[in-house]
């Protein structure tokens, strides 16, 4: 399913350039990571033309149509996780995808089975150990909470992916989780369940710093950030997605510019020298 997905990305941009005439930009990989970030937010069991369709809808609709690369104001493999889950949302069902699976862990979505049965019901369902170790049902790439901990931490090292965003992300899911844990703790999970589960970490590292998506000065990066991280909560816990994660950081690209423009101003008067 990744080798389709990352081919198919790829396969979308070269069309579309031959189409119109441009010169050929796959070489720049860009696409390829689309392709494989958008399979890795899928399950295994996904039908092979959801794929070549989400990726059809990351490439063209979500990067080539607003100009290429540099130039789209949306995550594009969220653009295509976005609308599949709108347009096919039975087929992204965790739960169902993965019900013919003999787990030795408890084969439900955690995010899913809090949103049905409450936190209390579920509580012993999901060790934290066994969620960063990804014993738990979800997509391809975002079950196994500690290698992507160590991936993110591998690009901020490298200096592909700042910090601000990560932390400010991961600082808004655990503080907006613990406020509502905290007033209802038999309705609403702890900020561990939610951190290591869902897409949770995949968007704090991968998804949320995207370059042409998000802020790239140091306040708004903080700002992005932990705006996402809070809205995600918000739509886990009171809204009626069962994740949030992909429509958060949607949300977060909409007002991005807005966010971009804010400069902390210094104070007092300058010294003007002869």
């Amino acid at each position: 399913m990744l080798a389709l997905s990352l081919s198919t990305a790829m396969a979308w941009e070269f069309i579309i350039t031959l189409l119109s005439g441009k010169k050929a930009s796959i070489h720049d990989l860009d696409s390829a990571v689309i392709g494989l970030f958008l399979g890795m937010m899928l399950p295994a069991t996904a039908p092979w033309w959801l794929v070549v369709t989400g990726t059809f809808l990351a490439v063209v609709l979500g990067k080539m149509i607003f100009g290429g690369i540099g130039a789209n104001p949306f995550n594009p493999a969220l653009i295509g996780m976005a609308i599949l889950g709108l347009s096919w949302k039975i087929l992204l069902d965790f739960d169902a995808a993965y019900v013919n699976y003999d787990f030795s862990f408890t084969a439900l979505a955690p995010l899913a089975a809090v949103k049905a049965k409450g936190a209390l019901a579920v509580s012993d369902l999901f060790p934290v150990g066994d969620l960063l170790m990804g014993k738990q049902v979800g997509a391809i790439g975002a079950t196994f909470g500690l290698g992507l901990i160590l991936g993110g931490i591998y690009l901020i090292l490298r200096g592909f992916v700042r910090w601000e965003i990560p932390v400010s992300f991961i600082a808004g899911i655990i503080l907006t989780a613990l406020c509502f844990n905290l007033s209802n703790p038999d309705k609403y999970a702890g900020p561990m369940l939610h951190l290591f589960s869902g897409y949770t970490l995949f968007g704090a590292f991968f998804l949320a710093p995207e370059n042409s998506s998000s802020p790239v000065n140091r306040i708004p990066m903080l700002i992005f950030g932990f705006f996402a991280g809070l809205i995600i909560i918000l739509m886990r816990n009171i809204g009626v997605y069962e994740d949030g994660t992909i429509l958060g950081i949607l949300l977060l690209n909409l007002v991005n510019p807005l966010i971009d423009t804010i400069r902390p101003k210094a104070l007092g008067k300058g010294v003007r020298h002869a």
